[in-house]
């Protein structure tokens, strides 16, 4: 077909060498200093205090122990953590805060280095229950229940999770109503499947509860809101009419006591309604700022948006240690001999072993960079600095699909680098297997991922639907014009990305399209619009039959809007990245970086090549190269893998794995001293010679 009308294709070349060497001179280094300060992000001091604390014993993982105990030392560490105050960082100056939310969730993210279950216990009980309290109620809830939170005087629950529903909050079934004679609410689960369950602090440690129920108000269903429910007295035993259970033993983050609650008609004070979105006079009349209760709902669910933004940023960070950890142990393991009879080849000078960490390390780059701008948005909505609600829209959309996206990494690059450090990496001194186990959880909670990444693309089909909203027979014909020629519309979903794209007809020129950032962007971004423009037009053709024929359309494909929500959410990591490009100043560094920005993206093409080949966006000749390129991307990086992860700036107390030190070193300098003394001394062993080859074997062997 032809390569200059279709946005995003690139020309054929007829051979690999054709392709640019970027210089003749590599760069001798990278400013890992300068790096290392970049990736910090916009709060550094604030993740320098957090890893300091990581690297105190005190608050780092303990495995050998029974559950029960593991919950325990937990709860302790929680303890000493309040009194270090990283939680204040997020909290109103009203009682004794900074409010400084983007500062506040740098230091959280780094508590995985230390214990992923302290992070996750420190976040039920700050990020969760206090965050209800300070983001759905007003001062006087602050003032009354905010200290004894902060302090830990208070444990409690975040019980939003039902059995029976899920992710799909706004049909939870449990109910608050309003009992005028006595101005209280009645909290009550009727069933068994509105049980609120994998609740962290509700089995043994939780006292009190946000507890999210159907508001009912003279008999008047106002939707989802939120009430401050004790559970327990001092001595641990339940309330008279709440319930529950202990979930026990799980597959990752035993220091959390994760359990179940349910309620039997148990009242609370009207005034225990966080009401910021929704209230109840002493009248008995239900009022909210939010008319709408469709908006009124996604306004106060969003507001906890930062479990999310957080496990994005949790998720990059074990990314980080897993590849610190590997590629160190790769660049000292040596396996077989090559061209040596003493030295053997290190693992990381294998293609194999390239092709599995450093397109990860790229990935991991494109994760944090991403990151940043994620934690600017959270820190622009929760400081008050743009509380709008397009931008409040954006950072939902955005905490979806990253937390999705890196959630997922995280789970790969542990298993990769496990894989990848052969039997070492199944060692449980050397973190993988524990740090896999403990994060494989945070693809479900907060938001299982298929799930978000379907919201991604549910706002992805709304952006694009309102490209016609008032358009006129003109552009409506236009339109069909262009996709019947598959022109489309070059657009992101979050933003519009207007690309102007040419063949200049010189192959010995289109080549460079490969490292041309423009060319990559546009590649990116024409799978997305493709992709979410057939589906609109199959869901459009059904919009005004019945609604179970249009749900019937959407199920079938819900597989391809899966797909393009991921598809974009790794558009935006690599414009994200190619952001980051621009904050470094060091000339050697910055092209290190471009080339490493360049495999995350090429990679991306490889990944979906089929889909690329198929839409007729790589012509078959290029889909060949591309594997030539990557992979000679992949060795001009190799030189600077160890480099790159020690940009990272965790250190040995931070990563805890002995292969991540220098034990593997002292080993291979051992064994290659005694085979050159050996050698020298002159008592070596001869190999045994290999046997003459018998002329007749062949014969024999054609004759049985």
């Amino acid at each position: 077909m032809s390569t200059t009308s279709v946005s995003g294709t690139i020309p054929d070349t007829d051979r690999i060498e054709d392709l640019p060497e970027d210089g003749a001179t590599a760069p001798s280094a990278i400013d890992t200093a300068e790096l290392g300060r970049i990736l910090l992000g916009r709060w550094p001091e604030a993740r320098l205090a957090a890893r300091k604390r990581a690297e105190d014993p005190r608050f780092q993982s303990q495995y050998n122990l029974s559950f029960e105990d593991q919950r325990n030392v937990t709860f302790e560490q929680l303890k000493l953590l309040a009194d270090a105050g990283p939680q204040y960082l997020g909290m109103p100056e009203s009682v004794g805060g900074s409010m400084s939310p983007g500062a506040n969730l740098s230091a959280f993210e780094e508590l995985v280095l230390a214990d992923p279950s302290l992070q996750i216990k420190s976040g039920v009980q700050w990020g969760l229950f206090g965050s209800a309290v300070l983001n759905l109620g007003t001062e006087e809830h602050h003032k009354k229940w905010l200290p004894s939170i902060l302090d830990v005087s208070m444990p409690g629950a975040f019980a939003m999770t039902e059995i029976g529903h899920g992710s799909d909050v706004a049909s939870i079934g449990t109910t608050a109503t309003y009992i005028p004679e006595t101005d209280e609410f009645e909290i009550h689960t009727p069933f068994k499947a509105a049980w609120k369950d994998y609740l962290g602090n509700a089995a043994v440690h939780g006292r009190a509860a946000t507890v999210f129920a159907q508001l009912i108000v003279n008999g008047t269903n106002h939707g989802v809101h939120c009430l401050y429910v004790p559970l327990r007295d001092e001595n641990g035993e339940f309330l008279p009419g709440v319930g529950g259970e202990d979930d026990g033993r799980k597959g990752g983050l035993n220091g959390i006591d994760n359990g179940r609650l349910h309620f039997d008609h148990v009242r609370v004070p009207r005034t225990n309604l966080l009401n910021k979105y929704g209230d109840v006079d002493e009248n008995g009349v239900y009022s909210s700022p939010i008319p709408s209760p469709g908006r009124r709902f996604f306004t106060m669910i969003g507001t906890l948006v930062q479990g999310r933004v957080s496990l994005d940023g949790a998720a990059t960070i074990a990314n980080q240690a897993a590849l610190s950890i590997a590629v160190r142990y790769a660049e000292q393991r040596r396996q077989f001999t090559t061209d040596s009879d003493i030295r053997e080849q290190t693992l990381l000078d294998y293609q194999r072993h390239q092709r599995r960490l450093i397109p990860r390390i790229a990935e991991t780059y494109a994760m944090t960079f991403a990151h940043q701008q994620l934690l600017d948005k959270f820190h622009e909505v929760f400081s008050g600095q743009d509380e709008s609600d397009g931008n409040r829209q954006e950072l939902e959309t955005l905490a979806a699909a990253f937390k999705a996206m890196s959630t997922w990494s995280a789970l790969d690059t542990l298993q990769e680098c496990r894989e990848a450090c052969g039997g070492a990496g199944f060692m449980a001194k050397n973190r993988f297997v524990q740090l896999r186990a403990d994060l494989d959880v945070y693809v479900t909670f907060e938001g299982d991922n298929t799930i978000l990444l379907q919201l991604v693309a549910k706002r992805l089909l709304n952006d694009y639907s309102a490209e016609f909203k008032n358009a006129d027979v003109g552009v409506m014909a236009r339109y069909v014009a262009d996709r019947a020629t598959e022109a489309g519309f070059n657009r992101s979903g979050l933003r519009k990305l207007t690309q102007a794209f040419s063949d200049t007809g010189d192959s010995r020129k289109s080549v460079n399209a490969l490292r041309d950032p423009a060319a990559q962007r546009a590649l990116l971004t024409d799978r997305v619009q493709t992709m979410i423009g057939d589906i609109a037009d199959e869901l459009r053709a059904v919009a005004r039959k019945s609604r179970t024929e249009q749900a019937e359309a959407f199920n079938n494909n819900q597989n391809r809007l899966l797909e393009a929500a991921r598809s974009h959410a790794q558009l935006l990591q690599w414009e994200a990245f190619t952001a980051g490009l621009e904050k470094i100043e060091d000339p050697d560094t910055k092209r290190v970086l471009t080339w490493l920005r360049d495999l995350f993206g090429l990679h991306l093409i490889e990944q979906d090549l089929a889909w690329y080949l198929s839409y007729g966006r790589l012509s078959m000749r290029r889909g060949r190269a591309l594997e030539s390129y990557i992979n000679r991307l992949i060795a001009r990086l190799r030189p600077y893998a160890l480099e790159l992860v020690d940009s990272f700036g965790l250190s040995p107390e931070l990563l805890r794995a002995e292969i991540g030190g220098t034990v593997e070193a002292e080993r291979q300098e051992e064994a290659e001293s005694y085979y050159r003394r050996l050698r020298a001394s002159g008592d070596a062993p001869v190999k045994e010679p290999k046997p003459a080859k018998d002329p007749g074997a062949q014969t024999r062997g054609h004759h049985g």
